[in-house]
């Protein structure tokens, strides 16, 4: 399964960054950058926080998002979402961005946002076909 990576989504990275530098950025209880992180989440997924947490969930519904961080990693990579920095740690913004994200990559509310598939190498066929069909030609 082709595995999508929130910290490379535009604006995430930046945000961790910041997290990372001051802790109480992201805060799960009192984040100081709530409202940059709210943008963030309308700007990715088209749901702010709040419309988030007020969106009804599905009778089914795991709560993914009331998990630790370390149990989210495995259910978004479950689903094909690596939600790790580069050290396989789970990114700060987390708490705050699981919920809109899981109800987007869910069909259940918001959407994901596009990230172009990456370009596929082309093959050299055609001029090994070309040297094949010369070496023909000289039979």
């Amino acid at each position: 399964m082709t595995s999508r990576t929130l910290r490379d989504l535009p604006g995430v990275d930046a945000l961790e960054l910041k997290a990372l530098m001051k802790p109480r950025f992201a805060d799960p209880d009192m984040p100081e950058g709530l409202e940059e992180i709210d943008a963030l989440s309308v700007a990715l997924f088209g749901l702010s926080l709040e419309a988030a947490e007020e969106t009804e969930r599905p009778s089914d519904w795991d709560r993914i998002e009331r998990l630790a961080p370390s149990d989210m990693v495995e259910l978004f990579e479950a689903e094909g979402w690596d939600v790790t920095d580069k050290k396989r740690k789970p990114l700060r913004l987390l708490p705050h961005l699981a919920l809109p994200l899981a109800l987007a990559m869910r069909g259940v509310a918001g959407e994901l946002p596009f990230v172009a598939e990456p370009d596929v190498k082309e093959t050299d066929w055609g001029s090994n076909l070309a040297a094949e069909a010369s070496r023909f030609r000289k039979r």
